[in-house]
């Protein structure tokens, strides 16, 4: 097994909350393994963050687009944060994000593939970009929502210009409520499904595979408290509940007094409007979630460069 390194054990510690001795046996422990890391610490009570990773590796920038009762969120990766403040890049981030919008894309293979201009392709003018940058530029992925009556409201969080950043976040609301009010209601669902990363729109969404990976945790450690396999199992459905809750978004508390459902603060605009409104679908898109980049010793590389 290959030395465990400073910045393995820093990204464990970031995840997970644990001390760095406690982080660094449990990487020795999993062969480096940061997923099985997080959830050995877990299991041994030693780890304070419970979500799953979401790790920002990759650069570039998300990107937002809206038009009543649709929108579009999309992610173009870069290979340095130079790239996602230049303003040939952030032209191609809001022009895809109107061309993805106008074909309601959930597909990159569907943008890459529509025109760009009267002459060239998305993919085309990505090429073009990759060539005059001189870095390497891919559109990962791609989102849109739509609302028969309503709104499909947008924000951006660490925002690098208008409508595009670090985190990009749809809400859609199906609804005759008045747009004042929709657009009012859609920011603060946004600002804390940003803030909150729900996984789902509702406990019945939630993947299954994370929810026996959840059960298989919360079994390890119900099996070490000595009780009768009955109780065992009864803490074991009752951390998965609880789970469930706190990661679906509708039963999550709402970020701005750490209580109310989210259902209920929906329930209370629709009242106070006068007009059902509903909660129909969300899309969340933090840049480099889910990518793993290699982290490399400059330093290093310039010695070795020169033979040092």
């Amino acid at each position: 097994m290959s030395a465990i390194t400073a910045s393995a054990v820093k990204e464990l510690r970031e995840l997970s909350g644990a001390g760095m001795m406690d982080a660094k046996k449990a990487l020795e422990e999993t062969k480096g393994d940061i997923e099985a890391a997080v959830d050995l610490l877990r299991t041994k009570g030693l780890a304070t963050a419970a979500k799953k990773s979401s790790r920002t590796a990759a650069e570039g920038l998300v990107g937002v687009a809206v038009e009543g009762t649709k929108g579009t969120a999309i992610e173009v990766n870069s290979q340095t944060d130079f790239v996602a403040k230049n303003e040939q890049f952030q032209e191609f981030v809001a022009a895809v994000s109107q061309v993805a919008l106008g074909l309601a894309a959930n597909e990159a293979e569907t943008v890459l593939a529509a025109p760009y201009n009267d002459s060239e392709t998305v993919q085309e003018r990505l090429t073009n970009n990759i060539a005059t940058i001189g870095e390497n530029q891919v559109i990962r992925r791609v989102k849109s929502l739509s609302v028969s009556n309503g709104r499909v409201v947008s924000y951006v969080h660490n925002a690098a210009a208008p409508g595009m950043g670090g985190i990009g976040v749809l809400v859609a609301l199906e609804s005759e409520a008045d747009a004042a009010t929709l657009d009012g209601l859609g920011k603060q669902l946004a600002m804390h499904i940003a803030a909150a990363f729900p996984l789902s729109l509702d406990e019945t969404g939630l993947d299954a595979e994370t929810l026996e990976r959840e059960r298989g945790i919360a079994r390890e450690k119900a099996s070490e408290s000595g009780k009768p396999a009955d109780i065992v199992e009864k803490m074991v459905e009752g951390a998965v509940k609880k789970f469930a809750k706190e990661n679906a978004l509708l039963s999550q508390p709402f970020v701005m007094d750490g209580k109310t459902p989210i259902s209920d603060v929906v329930a209370a605009a629709a009242k106070e409007a006068g007009k059902p409104i509903l909660l129909k679908d969300y899309v969340r898109f933090q840049l480099g979630e889910g990518i793993e980049k290699e982290v490399s010793d400059f330093a290093a590389e310039v010695a070795a460069a020169v033979g040092a």
